[in-house]
């Protein structure tokens, strides 16, 4: 009897050990937990800070990942998409909106402008 328990009295505090671990699979590497929400925004200003107007869309997907928020618009002057990325905090509720976030505008999958004033500007 006591050498069938054997292996389960050496796994429990293998499993006791685990507790509290995050195990993460894929992402774009930047995958980011409590608190590290400030890691995101200063990397997501960063980025921002060097782009360029005529940058691709897929170019800029590559630097800066997946958008918190996206938009597709036509327009006239041809479609409009734009991406949200978080850049600074408004509120402490741990969810990101809009208002937290820098657009970046989009026609025909060219940058053409972000910030606030490119956003209205559409």
């Amino acid at each position: 009897m006591i050498k069938r328990a054997a292996p389960f009295v050496l796994l429990i505090p293998a499993l006791l050990g685990l507790t509290g671990c995050v195990i993460s699979v894929g992402g774009d590497g930047y995958e980011y937990q409590d608190g590290d929400w400030q890691h995101r925004e200063a990397k997501n200003r960063k980025e921002i800070a060097r782009l360029e107007p005529g940058m691709s869309l897929d170019n800029l997907n590559s630097r800066l990942g997946t958008p918190d928020f996206s938009e597709f618009h036509q327009a006239e002057q041809g479609d409009i998409q734009v991406l949200f990325y978080r850049t600074h905090r408004n509120h402490g509720d741990g969810v990101t909106t809009k208002d937290e976030c820098t657009p970046l505008v989009f026609r025909e999958g060219r940058l053409v402008g972000w910030g606030e004033a490119a956003y209205r500007d559409i």
